[in-house]
């Protein structure tokens, strides 16, 4: 009997190497038989108190219906780094419902402290 935690396993997979990172391209399917994308970003660290040797690891998820909004945002940002001129923001419609997702409602102000 197949496992469910099978449908999760990468249909296809890229790594990048960057310096001390290394960033991951893998395409995945839903369930239901949606495709979507994660993008991990992981970088050796190094814990000072024990010596080990660990992989700090950021994903996201991407999912088919914001793959055009997402690549045009990636676009404007690498066209602006190229030419310095800021390109016409990416105009969507806001698809967010109250209670999607399992979400409470409105999208929360979230402010990452570094």
């Amino acid at each position: 009997m197949e496992n469910k935690e099978n449908r999760k396993e990468e249909l296809y997979s890229q790594a990048i190497p960057a310096g001390k990172r290394r960033y991951f391209f893998d395409v995945k399917e839903t369930r239901g038989g949606d495709k979507f994308i994660t993008i991990t970003e992981s970088r050796k660290m190094f814990d000072n108190n024990t010596g080990e040797v660990y992989f700090d690891k950021n994903k996201m998820f991407l999912y088919k219906e914001d793959f055009d909004k997402f690549r045009q945002g990636l676009e404007n940002a690498f066209s602006f780094i190229e030419t310095g001129i800021v390109p016409p923001p990416v105009v969507v419609e806001d698809t967010y419902r109250e209670g999607e997702n399992g979400g409470e409602g409105g999208y929360n102000d979230v402010d990452f402290k570094f």
